[in-house]
């Protein structure tokens, strides 16, 4: 007795080896979108890693110019860098020396607009290579205890219980790139 031959089976050994090659062909193109994908969240990663990096050196860089305003401001001995109140500060404002600005008008570190063509101080600390950190400082007002308050015909002098006379910082800091930049402000009292 002779067997037949199915011609069917051998039709569908055919077709299954076509899709062999499909599935594998699928499933390399699963595995290169896979890997495309990892290497586009670890580009992210290390973006954000290095702006976050950027940023914190930024902000020290405001931090350091912060203290080298405060430290100035503790070895002033009057008022005098500032000058009059009522007259145009001129070359003190070149020191980076200010009186508070009025209500209703620009504040002064917003006057300085890109704080890169004077008005300011530097600090002498260096943070980074191209853009060192610079600080404004101003008079803010002066505080009077209640001891020399009462001294209102003015006869005589106050009797230095309680005069505070009280600046605000102003910082401005760089990190690597000059697209990370920070502004920090602080307050200081000092007696005289």
């Amino acid at each position: 007795m002779m067997m037949k031959r199915n011609k069917q089976t051998g039709n569908n050994k055919q077709k299954q080896e076509g899709i062999v090659l499909f599935m594998s062909l699928v499933m390399l193109l699963l595995l290169t979108m896979l890997g495309v994908s990892s290497i586009q969240t670890t580009s992210l990663q290390q973006r954000m890693a290095r702006n976050a990096n950027d940023g914190s050196l930024a902000f020290q860089a405001a931090e350091v110019a912060l203290r080298d305003g405060e430290d100035l401001l503790e070895n002033l001995n009057n008022l005098t860098d500032f000058g009059d109140p009522l007259e145009d500060l001129g070359e003190n404002e070149a020191n980076g020396y200010y009186f508070e600005a009025a209500p209703g008008d620009l504040p002064n570190w917003k006057g300085l607009g890109d704080w890169e063509s004077g008005g300011f101080r530097t600090s002498e600390t260096h943070i980074t290579r191209d853009n060192q950190p610079k600080y404004i400082i101003e008079h803010v007002q002066t505080v009077i205890a209640d001891a020399d308050a009462l001294n209102l015909d003015n006869i005589g002098e106050d009797i230095g219980a309680g005069r505070t006379e009280v600046f605000r910082v102003t910082a401005r800091g760089y990190g690597a790139t000059a697209d990370a930049q920070v502004m920090i402000q602080g307050t200081y009292g000092k007696q005289f």
